[in-house]
């Protein structure tokens, strides 16, 4: 979400564009139907004249905290794959998949990329800003990530900043508010203006949150939090629950930092402190029929895992759908004619 990607709460402190938790009225992620999701009756997604990411971005990796390498390769997989990677993976793909936000342009008709280059990588295993982060801090850790001795560039053109904390990182709100945000820096803090997303590991501290369709809230099951003994729950493409959640969710973030990244491009609604935007619309929508708690109708492997997108190496992936300015609906390449 520029903003959001909750259970779903279209309610974030006024600067950051977030996935949340809580909806308001009918929108409670994941037990709301397709016509709650995607009924062009209710939804008018508008262009407020904002800029939006329409030249090849360069995508730098912030991995903040003790990655394994394990759930690296599947993140890592997964964003190699948004950019028609050859040989082309069987559909549908991850770069199908990406062709709905290619469809939102800026005034001058120019289309969201689809060019995206993984240009560099840090690791930030020193946890240089403590265990715990506020949200602001994210950009401080960016500022220290392109000021450190391996440095990352500083790229005020081309660039686009992914932070990733791990399991053992707690990040203000994650998993009461939000499970990742995206905003923009600002010049005071990092020295230039660059769209950036934060998206937290999930795996131990609230997969039922914020891993969903991988595990589901205890409320649901009867349990703590995170269980998966519904038949509701999917198992996870790469058999990672938290890095195939934060896959999702960087999924959104990336969708609604391109068409968004200023907070002034393309959103829903009134309030550009809480913008509706393309992913916040479809949020718990992985197939056809989603809706009461079931993620749609997706693919699913001789193991029982569940995905909709093919990647590179072999990989799977379940990505949520996006918001189609054409079809006015919630849309992924997986959809049932």
């Amino acid at each position: 979400m520029s903003t959001k990607l909750c259970l779903v709460l279209f309610s974030l402190p006024c600067f950051f564009a977030a996935m949340a938790f809580s909806w308001p009225s009918s929108h409670n992620y994941p037990f709301r139907s397709d016509s709650m999701a995607a009924s062009s009756e209710q939804v008018d997604v508008a262009y407020h004249m904002g800029p939006v990411v329409t030249s090849p971005a360069n995508v730098y990796v912030i991995w903040y905290g003790r990655w394994e390498a394990a759930p690296q390769s599947i993140i890592r997989d997964f964003l190699l794959s948004l950019s028609s990677p050859a040989p082309p993976p069987p559909p549908p793909s991850v770069d199908e998949w990406w062709r709905t936000a290619r469809l939102y342009a800026d005034q001058t008709g120019s289309n969201v990329t689809g060019r995206f280059a993984l240009a560099g990588e840090l690791h930030d295993s020193g946890y240089s800003h403590g265990a715990y982060l506020s949200r602001l801090e994210m950009q401080s850790v960016i500022r220290s990530s392109v000021a450190a001795a391996d440095r990352l560039p500083l790229d005020p053109s081309d660039g686009i900043y992914l932070v990733l904390t791990s399991p053992d990182v707690e990040v203000e709100d994650f998993c009461r508010e939000v499970c990742g945000f995206h905003y923009f820096t600002f010049p005071a803090i990092v020295g230039v203006t660059v769209p950036y997303a934060w998206v937290g590991h999930s795996g131990t501290q609230c997969p039922g949150m914020c891993a969903y369709p991988f595990a589901l809230p205890g409320y649901m099951v009867g349990g703590g939090g995170g269980g998966n003994s519904s038949a509701l729950v999917v198992g996870p493409p790469n058999g990672d629950v938290g890095a195939d959640g934060m896959v999702s969710v960087i999924a959104h973030e990336l969708a609604e930092m391109a068409t968004n990244p200023l907070i002034n491009a393309w959103y829903a609604g009134d309030d550009p402190a809480a913008p509706a935007e393309i992913a916040d619309l479809c949020v718990g929508v992985f197939g056809t029929g989603s809706g009461g708690g079931f993620a749609g109708h997706v693919f699913r492997s001789a193991e029982g895992a569940g995905y909709n997108l093919n990647g590179v190496n072999g990989r799977r992936f379940l990505v949520q759908w996006l918001w189609d300015p054409i079809k006015k609906a919630c849309f992924g390449p997986n959809a049932m004619p």
